[in-house]
């Protein structure tokens, strides 16, 4: 089990600082604030870590220049500001990285970099190609390009993501809250801070709160989502408060700061960690109990013989959610037949599928292989 200690021997570390971090609550730059973070990571970058940062607050800072007070509502509008924010957002990291002698280099996602699999592979070779010159990678969605159906929703979420497929050692989330509390700390008082977390159980996600400053996208629930997918990965994460004098260098530490979110002992497969969470599904199969039993407890393979529904169009290759009789996602997998294919074979034994089909590939539906169960 990873302990606080255990963060000590940390080497690839990703950052993750939020618009609320960034800025004042009139949206200007808070260039103090920002001159911590960069000296925190600059110096970690001197004693050998290797530092990725993924910056939220470009919408913010082109709004501040254009002189709006208000979050835009369109996509459009999101655009424009983030096309406007985000030069100069980068430009003040250059400067600031610049007096400690550090090149950093901007690199913008989207969600459909994550979902197919070959663009995933190209940027997790970029990231770590960025990372092997010895530069500091500042990642951000590309607000400028994006449309509502391959945005992230926040970078949390990215963060997580980015950890993951850089196989970091440890993912901070800096907030303006001190950590995950048992309720909002904004709305009571006396909310008590969770100083770790084994599992992250349904009572967590419902007192989660609201999102955090009006030009930011997250909030505790998304910063939960990301904990959830980090400690399934089996990367540490700690959200802690960004107020703190050297929080980054104490979290290292060890020190008992934030909230720490602790993973499984093993590391996900690199693909198993694509199905998971980089993918998106494309269909869904109902399983009987049978199949319910084989997947989680016995670490099987699925079988046609115990789907008994088929829903949505996909072809074979495709990520599908594999759900129970009552609705609830028990795992992801790749398919190897399409979705009219298995509509003919659901139900029949491995040993019929050439029958059917006139011809049998594989006598799994999803190879235990390419399955990641919940």
């Amino acid at each position: 089990m990873v302990t606080r200690k255990d963060l000590q021997k940390c080497q690839r570390i990703v950052v993750k600082v939020g618009t609320s971090t960034l800025t004042y609550a009139n949206g200007k730059l808070n260039l103090n604030r920002m001159e911590r973070l960069v000296r925190e990571l600059a110096d970690l970058h001197n004693a050998g870590k290797e530092v990725i940062l993924v910056s939220s607050g470009a919408i913010g800072v082109g709004a501040e220049r254009m002189g709006i007070k208000a979050a835009p509502r369109t996509i459009p509008e999101k655009q424009a500001l983030a096309a406007i924010g985000q030069g100069a957002l980068l430009h003040m990291y250059e400067k600031l990285f610049a007096e400690y002698s550090k090149i950093v280099a901007q690199v913008l996602l989207t969600r459909d970099d994550f979902t197919e699999r070959m663009r995933y592979l190209n940027a997790t070779n970029a990231l770590l190609a960025i990372l092997a010159m010895q530069v500091i990678p500042i990642i951000n969605e590309n607000d400028t390009v994006v449309v509502e159906e391959i945005k992230f929703g926040d970078n949390d979420t990215l963060s997580a993501l980015v950890a993951g497929i850089t196989d970091a050692d440890l993912l901070i989330i800096l907030s303006d809250v001190d950590g995950l509390c048992d309720s909002d700390p904004r709305l009571n008082s006396a909310a008590v801070l969770q100083n770790e977390v084994m599992e992250i159980t349904a009572e967590m996600e419902n007192s989660a709160g609201t999102k955090g400053s009006s030009f930011s996208s997250g909030g505790m629930a998304t910063k939960l989502k990301a904990a959830g997918m980090c400690m399934a990965t089996g990367v540490p994460m700690v959200i802690a408060n960004n107020n703190l004098e050297n929080v980054i260098r104490k979290i290292v530490n060890g020190k008992d700061i934030g909230t720490l979110f602790v993973p499984r002992e093993e590391k996900m497969q690199a693909r198993k960690r694509w199905i998971a969470f980089g993918s998106v599904t494309h269909g869904k199969l109902t399983i009987d109990e049978g199949a319910l039993t084989a997947l989680v407890k016995r670490g099987k393979s699925l079988l046609p013989s115990g789907i008994i529904k088929v829903e949505e169009d996909f072809d074979r290759g495709e990520v599908v959610s594999v759900i129970t009789a009552d609705g609830h996602e028990i795992a992801r997998g790749m398919v190897n037949y399409s979705a009219d294919e298995i509509k003919l074979i659901a139900g029949h034994k491995s040993a019929d599928i050439g029958k059917i089909l006139a011809a049998k590939d594989y006598d799994e539906v999803i190879h235990r292989n390419n399955l990641w169960v919940k």
